[in-house]
Order: structure tokens, then sequence, then C-alpha cells
């Protein structure tokens, strides 16, 4: 199914994987959630409950015909304008319960900016991945710049959340950046491979568990 595969895309390239499928926590119909949550319009959300004395509760919704639509248009089987912005939206769930499901099982605390930051970063780097794969001998030079600089911050976002989307974005930016050029570099020797340069590979997996303020700082060393 769509999501599990996803859900294994990613943790295969960052070398992560958990006990759980994102199916056995997705949520369909809004008014399967909590009151405060019903009405919202948001096409993916994840809810997060920590009682004092309990343990981590996660339910990822996505909306139903959005799911519709990578159905009948399988980015996975072929990727193209038509379908990537909901390939963004599903990716963007799965990314955010993937993280905070496996940094919880390594009893890492996350932060909602450090959440959003890394799955900016999983956008651009999965679906260079895919991109890589479906065409071999062409590198994505265009995906950075459709991802980052061509999306905004949807209208219906709350306005106090509107600058930690933005710094968010900014930071993986920055990042995605750097990994475009080492792609670039692996792509040009070796033009039949679909990013599978072990060196990015590893900065990728050491990115993936490095503490917030570590990435950040990490991030504004960049040149």
């Amino acid at each position: 199914m769509l999501l599990s595969r996803l859900q294994n895309l990613i943790g295969g390239i960052y070398d992560v994987s958990i006990a759980h499928d994102v199916y056995d926590f997705l949520v369909t119909d809004r008014r399967q959630l909590p009151q405060g949550a019903r009405d919202g319009t948001a096409e993916e959300e994840l809810l997060v409950a920590q009682p004092a004395d309990g343990e981590l509760a996660l339910s990822l919704y996505l909306d139903p015909d959005l799911l519709q639509r990578l159905a009948r248009e399988d980015p996975l089987v072929r990727l193209h304008a038509g379908n990537v912005a909901d390939w963004w939206t599903a990716l963007e769930g799965v990314s955010h319960f993937l993280y905070l499901a496996w940094n919880a099982g390594h009893d890492k605390p996350v932060s909602l900016l450090e959440l959003e930051m890394q799955a900016e970063v999983d956008k651009y780097v999965a679906s260079y991945w895919l991109l890589r794969e479906q065409s071999p001998y062409h590198f994505p030079a265009e995906l950075r710049r459709v991802l980052f600089a061509r999306t905004c911050v949807a209208p219906g976002v709350a306005a106090e959340r509107v600058p930690l989307y933005r710094e968010a974005s900014h930071y993986a930016e920055k990042f995605c950046r750097r990994l475009e050029h080492s792609l670039s570099r692996a792509a040009r020797c070796r033009p039949q491979r679909h990013g599978g340069d072990g060196a990015v590979l590893a900065e990728l997996r050491r990115f993936y568990r490095l503490t917030h303020a570590r990435k950040r700082a990490l991030i504004e060393g960049i040149g």
C-alpha cells in the first residue's frame, strides 16, 4: 500500500525502522478526530497526545480525496507535475509520523521546528531518489527550486505558525542546496545510478540522528 511503501522508502534512506505501520494510525474521517480538530481544513495533520503518566499517542489524518487521487496517479509508479503536490502532502504526514515515532522509541524529544524541518528535507530527498529511479539518466535539477522557491505557506495556517514554517523551510533549503551539489557530482560520476552515493547516504543518516541544536548548528555553518 502506498503509505507503507512511502514509510519504507524514507526508512530505507535513513536506515531507521519502527515496530508500527503508518496505516495502524491513519484516520481519514474527521469525525473520528478529537473535538478540537474536527473543524480543520488541512489535508494532512498529525495529532499527538502524551499524558503525564502515559505513552505517546499518535494519529495521522489524511484527506480521503487526497488518497484517492494518489491511488489513481501513483507517484511511486510515475511522479509528475500533476501528482507532486499530493505526493508531498502525503510524504509530509508519513515523515512526521516516522520521525516522531522513531525518536520517541529512543527517548529523544522533538520540537515542532525540528519536525517540520526534517519533513522538508524528506520531501527533497525522497523525491530525488524516486525521480532518479524513474529516470536514471536525468538529474532533477529543478526539484529544489520547485519545492522551496515555488511553494508557500497554506492560507489557512494560523498566523502564529507562519514564522515557524518559514524558518523550517529556510534551514531545510540550505541543507538541501548542499546535498544537491553532492548528488550532482555523484550523478556525473555514475549517471546510471539513482542516488546510491554512499557518502551522501552517510551524511543523511548522521543528520537524521542529530539533536535539533546540532542540526541547526550544522546548517548555519554551511557557506
